[in-house]
C-alpha cells in the first residue's frame, strides 16, 4: 500500500467532517448509525468513520484509514461493520471516490416495506434514473459486500436503497454522494405525501377511511 499523504488525508478528513455534520443537521442520520467514506488520492485506501461514532462527532482524531482489503492501517477504535461493503464498492467502481450511507427515515421506510421508491420527480429521473432495492442478506441480516457490490458494479447507478436498512449514495466527491442521499430522501418523502393525498382524494385506500377533518376557517 502506498504511503498516506498527510495533506491529502487532512483535506479529505475536513470534507468528511463537513459532510457528516450536514447529514446530521438535515436529520438524515442520528445516533451512531450509518457511515461515510472517501477514497484517498493513492487510490488503494479509504478514509471512513469508525463504529460507535456519530456523524456529528466526527473529528480528525477519530477517523480511520483502511486499505481496500478491509484492513485498518491508520487510526484507533473499532472498524465499522460497513467497511467491507465500502471497500468492495471502491474495488468494483473505480469511478467512485466517495460513499454516503444513511438510515434516513422516509427512504428507510420504503426500504423496510420492501418497495422501490417511485421516480416521481423530474430531478430524480434526471439525476438518478434507476434506484435498485437490494434485499437483506441470505441469513436475513444486514447487507454486506457480497450483496451490495455485484449490484453497484453497474456504472450507471448512483445509489441504492437497502431493504430494512437505509440508503447508499455514490459520487466523485463526498458532497456529490451526499446530494444523492438527500435526493433519495426528498423523493421518498414526496412519494409518501402523494400516497396520503391519494387516500384523501379517494376516500379509502388500503382499508384506510377518510378522517373527516376539515381545514380551519381563515
Amino acid at each position: 500500500m502506498a504511503e498516506i499523504e498527510r495533506n491529502d488525508l487532512y483535506t479529505r478528513s475536513e470534507a468528511l467532517i463537513r459532510t457528516a455534520k450536514r447529514c446530521f443537521k438535515l436529520g438524515l442520520q442520528t445516533n451512531a448509525g450509518g457511515n461515510l467514506s472517501t477514497r484517498l488520492a493513492s487510490g488503494n485506501a479509504l478514509l471512513i468513520k469508525p463504529s460507535g461514532v456519530g456523524f456529528n462527532e466526527c473529528t480528525h482524531g477519530n477517523l480511520m484509514v483502511a486499505d481496500l482489503e478491509g484492513s485498518v492501517v491508520h487510526g484507533y477504535g473499532k472498524p465499522s461493520k460497513d467497511l467491507d461493503f465500502h471497500a468492495a464498492i471502491y474495488k468494483v467502481r473505480p469511478d467512485v471516490q466517495a460513499i454516503v450511507h444513511v438510515h434516513s427515515p422516509f427512504a428507510t421506510g420504503w426500504a423496510a416495506a420492501g418497495r422501490e421508491i417511485p421516480p416521481l420527480t423530474v430531478q430524480f429521473k434526471e439525476k438518478l434514473g434507476r434506484l435498485p432495492l437490494i434485499p437483506l442478506s441470505a441469513n436475513g441480516g444486514p447487507q454486506g459486500a457480497k450483496d451490495i457490490a455485484p449490484v453497484m458494479q453497474d456504472q450507471s447507478l448512483k445509489g441504492a436503497i437497502l431493504a430494512n436498512h437505509g440508503t447508499i449514495g455514490l459520487g466523485k466527491t463526498l458532497i456529490d454522494a451526499q446530494y444523492v442521499v438527500e435526493l433519495i430522501e426528498e423523493t421518498a418523502h414526496i412519494a409518501f405525501v402523494q400516497g396520503l393525498i391519494g387516500i384523501a382524494s379517494n376516500g379509502t385506500a388500503g382499508g384506510l377511511p377518510r378522517t373527516g377533518i376539515k381545514p380551519p376557517q381563515i
